[in-house]
């Protein structure tokens, strides 16, 4: 399976600056351990270490999905102030050994959340 994610050219690569997600103008996650996948010509995604993620904001869906060079998905619901999003955010809890730093990472649908900010630069939306 290495040889495909290779191939595939996915890097992943520490967050330049702090990372913030917001929802319903609440901060649902904060985080300076940020780590950036880049995956082909796709928008990079920004994962965010479980721990800096409000655990009061996630609730396990029952959707699942599979990626052929990343893994299993799980998926979350997002909640924040009177804001319910439903498969906002996801986590490869096993993900493969190519891409095993997002392992404990959640990311999230640029457009489920009102931003996710980065200091360093825009928003990502």
């Amino acid at each position: 399976m290495g040889e495909r994610v290779e191939a595939h050219r996915i890097t992943i690569e520490p967050a330049s600056a702090r990372v913030r997600v917001i929802l319903d103008g609440v901060c649902i996650a904060e985080s300076t351990r940020a780590l950036v996948l880049r995956e082909g010509s796709l928008s990079p995604v920004v994962y965010i270490p479980r721990a800096d993620v409000d655990p009061a904001s996630l609730t396990r869906s029952a959707h699942r999905s599979h990626c052929p060079f990343k893994g299993d998905a799980s998926y979350f619901t997002v909640s924040a102030g009177e804001t319910r999003v439903e498969n906002a955010a996801w986590s490869y809890e096993q993900p493969f050994s190519a891409v095993a730093a997002i392992r404990d990472h959640l990311a999230f649908y640029p457009s489920k959340v009102d931003a996710i900010e980065m200091d360093d630069r825009d928003a990502i939306r």
